[in-house]
């Protein structure tokens, strides 16, 4: 499918996109470009990479497609780098967790060559970072939502599907403005809140007594509090707006679940709690229901 793909950032994200391609043999080379040689070296060791580099202009020879998988944060530098090498047929994407700020940087930065750029994000994830975490089936039978521009052409939003696909994902396709105000309610919330718990907790003088009898609950719950300082500051700040308004209804939510339990209000309680239950059972089986991954013959197009 792909005679050479360019991953920028090899770690949790960047990597699994590789493996999941060379798992699938849709790719004949993939090259690792990143500003920590320890992270290229540490890819390379593994596999996950058939070549390394620090020189944008090596990297990019001949590259099919690139993607990047870096804090949103640095995509008008890592675009601005990439540009005066980027070839007329090469396909750029990203898998970044926002995307109107991306499509911001990228057409200051790309300008008339907007067209190249196919903006991306593949819902998945684990709370270890780095190429170690790379596994090659990060994707399989996850969600991939790509936010085609105007000027890409058809087929260059395919390859990027295709590419995904042989990952195993499932593509979806939203406008950048839809999947930042979904994402803020379903991913950047539950991550600020992860992250507010688990400081809370260690700020108290007691923490270690706390942390001690935390169980399971408070392990599911606090998961994704693991994830990347780095990457999570910049997606807070980059949906900052949406974010904020999601904030503001949960806040009114724990308003008004403080005052039932002021009240002792057990059935107030009860029905927020029921109500919960029903809506996560729901979710839960239309998950196992639409979200099955596909089978071998599926991915060939048999």
């Amino acid at each position: 499918m792909f005679d050479k793909v360019v991953i920028v950032g090899v770690g949790l994200i960047g990597g699994s996109f590789a493996l999941g391609l060379k798992a699938a043999g849709a790719v004949r080379e993939i090259v690792g470009l990143e500003r920590s040689s320890e992270a290229l070296a540490r890819a390379r060791q593994l596999g996950i990479v058939d070549a390394v580099s620090t020189d944008p202009q090596e990297a990019l020879h001949g590259a099919d497609l690139v993607l990047l998988a870096a804090p949103v944060a640095q995509t008008a530098g890592i675009l601005a780098s990439l540009l005066p090498w980027l070839e007329p047929h090469t396909i750029v994407t990203d898998a970044g967790s926002t995307k109107s700020d991306v499509v911001a940087s990228a057409r200051a930065v790309l300008q008339e060559r907007i067209h190249q750029f196919v903006p991306g994000h593949p819902i998945a994830g684990r709370e270890s970072n780095g190429p170690d975490a790379a596994i090659p089936d990060l994707y399989r039978g996850k969600k991939a939502v790509l936010t085609p521009l105007p000027e890409n052409p058809p087929a260059s939003v395919d390859k990027v599907a295709a590419a995904w696909r042989a990952c195993g994902a499932i593509i979806h396709t939203l406008t950048p403005g839809e999947h930042d105000k979904v994402f803020a309610a379903v991913s950047h919330l539950p991550h600020l809140l992860a992250y507010a718990l688990v400081d809370d907790i260690a700020n108290k003088p007691h923490a270690d007594l706390l942390f001690q009898y935390a169980a399971s609950g408070f392990r599911d719950f606090t998961r994704i509090a693991g994830s990347s300082p780095e990457m999570w500051r910049d997606i807070s700040l980059a949906n900052r707006d949406a974010l904020l308004g999601e904030l503001d209804a949960y806040l009114a939510q724990l308003n008004g679940l403080r005052a039932r339990l002021a009240d002792a209000d057990a059935a107030g309680l009860e029905a927020v709690y029921g109500n919960a239950q029903r809506a996560r059972r729901a979710w839960i089986e239309a998950i196992e229901t639409f979200e099955t991954p596909p089978s071998p013959d599926q991915e060939s197009g048999k």
